[in-house]
């Protein structure tokens, strides 16, 4: 409720003194009252401003008398809607006009605040209720990793039990030749089956000549949790790493490194930790990563939704945090403008790297997004478990292109060298070939008996450094199996069979010349696709999650769930 001051009071009483003529009293008052160092600009007083005041105090009792109906409280509230000058200047009728209208403003004011509040509380359930529905969805996609893990450990009792019976009836009976049953693509690493059309290639022994030696592997340790993710930089000598330790690495590989041990010399690693204090909190995962095209900057996506973009010297430059769930995969454009990242939260995003911020979300997908790659520097590739692929631009609001032909969870896509072709696997046992040109799938290539969980294009034909070479697509399964593609007739070549457990990753070499596979049966094997077979093989003490070739193709990159990074020298 608005009050006077009491130098207020005084100047009204001075002035009234002055106005009635009582000069010596004013004066007596101003002297000692100071009125003349008081700041009030006699101006602005109307003269008889005392008498008005007195009259306005009668009003606002009749007016309070007025106003019995409500309780004191809203009567203080009332005349809290009004300012010194109002009550000195208007009579009752105005004075209440006032008050009707503020009331109005304010109830219309604090209707709105109710709206605000009432959408706030809507959006953070919105909000809730797509967190739960994220969560409900990370944890179908772990337990169908489970159930496979389980499927994969029952067949392989299952098939050591076998293998003991046909042992025992080969002891039995000396005579009888073993025959490989057509459903088990292969007993043992020295048996493998050979067709005439498709050719399979195999290796007939794992000769010592094959397996690489100890002194030709460098064994890096310190991360404190499986190894899921690793990628060479496209220049120098780095080799980045990503852990379920909360932690990215990077590796600086010499030729002069020691064997082993690497960890143990500060100069050499750099530890990238994505959560403050302990280092194994979940949420904080390392689940992917990726090198800009200059090998200048490495983008890690984690389990907590984050990316963020770190220097090569180990430096934390931008942190982007926009997405609900974890981030499953993520690529820098050739230009190294844009990083995209794809979530569980069914999103994929493009942000700007140079101003720090999101792009564009594109919210299209109905299921967690597992894979996306880049066709050129606006334009991009989302698959998901929805079984659809979508093809999407920057600064479009809806897909450019939609392929719909899978009946299970898109695993992996990737664009060809010359971005015209687009390959797609998936848990519905089938990898396909795209065109922009059409909507239904080029070729629906069917050889594998289990889930397809990667594809790899070679580095050769049209706008690669091997043009003069076949383009091929590779394709690893849960069947133990490598298969490659000719894309131009949707043909099957050959069927590499050296495994004896599901095969998480391939790699080509540069010059397009030798696969790598990686499996987790802990082997690599490295495949010479002109001789048709193993040249080199190498056994770790773990599945095997990512294998890459450095880009002078003399160095392959493993990384194992026994917390191990291994990098292996090649050279024939």
């Amino acid at each position: 409720m608005t009050s006077i001051t009491s130098v207020e009071l005084n100047y009204l009483v001075f002035r009234y003194l002055q106005e009635s003529g009582f000069t010596h009293s004013a004066f007596a008052l101003g002297y000692e009252g100071g009125i003349n160092k008081c700041t009030i600009d006699g101006n602005m007083i109307p003269p008889g401003a005392l008498i008005t005041f007195v009259q306005k105090g009668l009003q606002y009792l009749e007016m309070e008398a007025n106003l019995t109906c409500q309780s004191d409280a809203d009567v203080d509230e009332d005349f809290s809607f009004l300012q010194p000058l109002d009550l000195i200047t208007k009579d009752v009728n105005e004075l209440q006009q006032i008050i009707k209208e503020k009331k109005k403003n304010l109830h219309k004011d604090r209707e709105k605040e109710k709206e605000k509040e009432k959408d706030k509380d809507r959006d953070k359930d919105k909000d809730k209720e797509f967190e739960r529905e994220h969560e409900r969805e990370c944890a179908r996609v772990r337990e169908k990793e489970r159930h496979e893990r389980e499927k994969e450990k029952e067949k392989d009792r299952e098939r050591l039990e076998s293998e003991k019976e046909r042992d025992k009836q080969l002891e039995d009976n000396s005579d009888r030749r073993m025959v490989t049953d057509a459903e088990d693509k292969h007993e043992e690493n020295e048996f493998f089956e050979v067709g005439p059309e498709p050719m399979d290639i195999s290796i007939t022994s794992t000769s010592q000549t094959c397996e690489i030696p100890s002194s030709d592997v460098m064994i890096l340790e310190g991360h404190t949790s499986e190894v899921c993710a690793c990628a060479w930089s496209p220049i120098g000598q780095l080799l980045a790493s990503g852990s379920g330790d909360s932690t990215a690495r990077i590796w600086t590989i010499t030729e002069g490194t020691s064997r082993s041990g690497v960890q143990n010399d500060p100069l050499n690693v750099l530890v990238l930790k994505h959560v403050k204090g302990r280092t194994n909190e979940k949420s904080k995962d390392v689940t992917t990563l990726d090198w800009n095209g200059e090998g200048t900057l490495l983008a890690t996506g984690s389990y907590d939704g984050q990316a963020r973009i770190w220097s090569t010297d180990g430096e934390l430059k931008t942190t982007l945090s926009k997405h609900k769930g974890p981030i499953f995969t993520l690529k820098w454009n050739k230009k190294g403008d844009y990083l995209l990242t794809g979530s569980c939260d069914k999103t994929a995003i493009v942000w700007d790297v140079r101003a720090e911020e999101w792009k564009q979300q594109f919210e299209f997908h109905s299921g967690p997004t597992l894979d996306v790659d880049w066709r050129n520097n606006v334009s991009f590739a989302t698959s998901s478990t929805d079984n659809m692929i979508y093809v999407c631009k920057v600064g479009e609001t809806r897909p450019i292109k939609s392929f719909a032909g899978h009946q299970g969870e898109v695993n992996c896509v990737k664009w060809d060298p010359t971005g015209s072709l687009l390959a797609s696997c998936s848990d519905d046992i089938s990898a396909k070939i795209w065109s922009m040109k059409q909507d239904k799938y080029v070729h629906d290539l069917r050889e594998h008996s289990k889930e397809i969980y990667t594809i790899r294009w070679s580095p050769t034909g049209p706008g690669t450094n091997n043009p003069n070479q076949q383009l091929v697509l590779a394709s690893a399964s849960f069947d133990s199996t490598v298969k490659l593609w000719d894309v131009e007739f949707g043909k099957l070549l050959s069927s590499l069979n050296g495994h004896r457990e599901p095969v998480y990753s391939v790699a080509f070499s540069p010059n397009g010349e030798y696969l790598a596979s990686g499996s987790l049966d802990r082997c690599i094997n490295i495949w010479s696709l002109k001789e048709g077979k193993i040249v080199k093989t190498y056994t770790g003490n773990g599945g095997i999650f990512e294998v890459c070739w450095n880009k002078e193709g003399d160095k392959i990159a493993a990384c194992f769930a026994n917390n191990t990074v291994c990098v292996l020298d090649f050279r024939m």
